[in-house]
């Protein structure tokens, strides 16, 4: 089983469940505090009301009446209405202040620490770790603070209005209301700044599980996201994307974005109603180099090089007008797809090393990453790649890949040029460059095998050796070639008529060979020559006792290949031919095979064979496949 590193467990927990679910709680709270104010500014509406309408009422008493006993009466009674309105406008404003206190700690202690465990979890996700979620619950926590901040900022402007009508030496209203509406208005810039999100990273739809490395001249989607979902914004907020906005000279490389670069954000596109633009038709073109430069001319490679795609916006809502800014992850950009394996790795790298946004000088001076996270994002890079991660063994053997000894996870580091720009020992490639090709051939030709986990792959020639010595004759295991970029062999056990251990591992079968032949029928159909010209088949059972059938059968793309005799050609007169993969294993003499020795099949089915079959075709098969691999 795939094993759960030290990343995926720290998303784990700060995915908690609970955490969540108080904060949706105290924004809730927040907006029902807010709706209490509400009543009690409306109150605050109705009792100045009846003192200005008694107010105006006993002005308009004649003179010789007011110094009545009802007249006394009824100005002791404005003054106790007044002295009301005083603790009561008091008193709505302690509250307001409390509610604009909370939501000041709200933000700054739990909102923006979950946005950003978000923004975390997101990173993590593209370079192939566990899907992100919580977004929702974030857009319900923003969206509710907005609307009681726009609350409290319609019943300032109501307290003002009351101010206009009726005020008096220490009136609350008019020395608390300006520094409370200042702290309303900074926190709606801070939280509308801050709830402008990219939701989707760019990614280019022809390779969807390697986002943040773009093709100059191919088209890339994004998805932006306001997490602050009003009905009044629904199409007003039009969205501009730009690259390299704030140039520098970490690259002397300059792009501009061709296609549709400005759009409005709506509610109709989105699945879940969410306030969302996605561009689906910017292209990167790359503009001409200055002075003749082309690319980066120091140390750093062309994949190396960052580069950041900007959004920008105005918010224009109840008398404030917001500029927004957000950026996406950085990105590289590539004008040949052999390119791509190598930018994908500096994506990994430095989404893996660092949770800042816009770093782009970061492979100036990229940062070593502990081996164990290492394993766990190489494992990721097999699960969402195709299909299936790695286990313990297999990060083992990745490990001593990397490192060149048996070591422990936790106390080692690797570095950038170990993991891919540096040679393997004695190769003439990288580690990345090893993995990559080896990703892509099980995508591409043992993609069903990898997934029924029939391949163990990773595992060194000592490792499979004691594994396969105390096994019955004829038990075999796969496993990807050291030697070789993008190679997969096996490796069965025998035992001689002296009772001694003999292993024997066929030359790596690379994309070229696999796309003549599907590897489960080379297995199936597999001979060995021994020297008495007697083909046999002699792989029996998967390591550890599986029956060949068993493991591969489904996999099978046809029957077992025979080769007819030539009175069953048919109508047509020719033979159908077929393919097999044959070895010889040749004895201890240092003399050269004989064409006689190198015969598959007796010489009659071997006619029949050169025949029907091509020059090229007869010299692949009988070639022999034996290496040190």
């Amino acid at each position: 089983m795939p094993v759960q590193g030290p990343l995926e467990k720290s998303l784990q927990n700060n995915l908690d469940s609970e955490r969540q679910r108080k904060v949706e709680h105290k924004a809730s709270t927040i907006k029902n505090s807010t709706q209490m104010t509400e009543q009690d500014v409306k109150y605050l509406e109705d009792l100045q009301e009846e003192f200005d309408f008694r107010y105006k009422t006993m002005h308009s008493i004649e003179q010789n009446e007011k110094n009545s006993a009802a007249m006394k009466q009824e100005m002791l009674m404005l003054q106790e209405i007044l002295n009301t309105l005083d603790y009561r406008r008091k008193e709505v404003l302690g509250k307001m202040a409390q509610i604009i206190k909370e939501v000041e700690a709200f933000v700054n202690n739990m909102l923006m620490e979950e946005l950003l465990d978000w923004k975390r979890r997101q990173q993590i996700a593209c370079i192939g770790g566990p899907l992100h979620s919580g977004l929702d619950q974030l857009q319900n926590c923003f969206t509710l603070l907005a609307e009681s901040l726009f609350q409290i900022k319609r019943q300032l402007e109501k307290l003002d209005e009351l101010l206009v009508k009726l005020t008096y030496d220490g009136d609350p209203i008019a020395l608390q209301r300006p520094h409370l509406l200042e702290r309303v208005n900074f926190l709606l810039y801070s939280l509308f700044q801050s709830s402008f999100i990219v939701e989707r990273q760019p990614c280019m739809p022809t390779h969807p599980q390697r986002p943040l490395v773009l093709k100059t001249l191919i088209q890339f989607t994004v998805k932006l996201r306001l997490l602050i979902k009003l009905p009044e914004l629904n199409y007003q907020i039009r969205v501009k994307a730009t690259i390299d906005k704030n140039a520098s000279t970490i690259s002397n490389r300059r792009f501009v974005l061709c296609g549709t670069h400005v759009k409005a954000m709506n509610m109709d596109e989105s699945e879940n109603g969410s306030l969302s633009v996605e561009f689906r038709h910017l292209q990167p073109k790359e503009m001409k180099a200055c002075a003749g430069n082309k690319g980066n001319e120091g140390p750093q490679m062309v994949t190396e090089e960052l580069h950041s795609i900007t959004f920008e916006t105005q918010v224009c809502l109840y008398g404030l007008t917001i500029d927004l800014e957000t950026g996406s992850l950085p990105v590289v950009m590539i004008s040949n797809v052999s390119q791509l394996p190598n930018a994908w790795a500096s994506i990994i790298w430095y989404n893996l090393s660092t949770n800042e946004s816009q770093n782009l000088a970061f492979f100036n001076n990229p940062p070593s990453v502990g081996l164990s996270q290492v394993l766990e994002v190489l494992s990721w890079q097999f699960s969402s790649y195709i299909g299936r991660g790695l286990n313990s063994d297999q990060l083992g053997m990745l490990a001593e890949k990397l490192t060149g000894q048996q070591v422990i996870y936790t106390e080692h580091h690797i570095s950038w040029s170990k993991f891919c720009k540096e040679h393997l020992p004695g190769k003439s490639f990288t580690f990345w460059a090893w993995l990559e090709a080896i990703l892509e051939l099980i995508k591409k030709h043992i993609l069903p095998l990898w997934i029924d986990g029939c391949i163990m792959g990773f595992v060194s020639k000592e490792k499979e050796r004691s594994l396969l010595k105390d096994k019955m004759p004829g038990t075999f295991l796969l496993r990807f070639s050291e030697s070789n970029l993008g190679g997969i062999t096996f490796t069965w056990v025998s035992q001689s008529e002296n009772g001694e251990v003999d292993f024997h591992s066929v030359e790596p079968y690379n994309k070229g060979r696999l796309t003549a032949l599907p590897f489960a029928d080379i297995l199936r159909d597999y001979k060995v020559i021994t020297e008495d010209n007697v083909p046999e088949n002699p792989l029996k059972y998967l390591y550890p006792d599986i029956p060949k059938d068993t493991a591969f059968g489904r996999h099978y793309s046809s029957q077992p290949s025979e080769v007819p005799r030539p009175t069953e050609g048919g109508t047509t007169g020719y033979v159908p031919s077929v393919f097999i993969p044959v070895s010889k294993i040749l004895n201890d003499s240092t003399d050269p095979p004989s064409p006689s020795d190198l015969l598959p099949m007796s010489p009659s089915v071997y006619a029949v064979l050169r025949e029907h079959l091509s020059p090229t075709v007869m010299e692949t098969a009988m070639s022999s496949p034996y290496s040190t691999d």
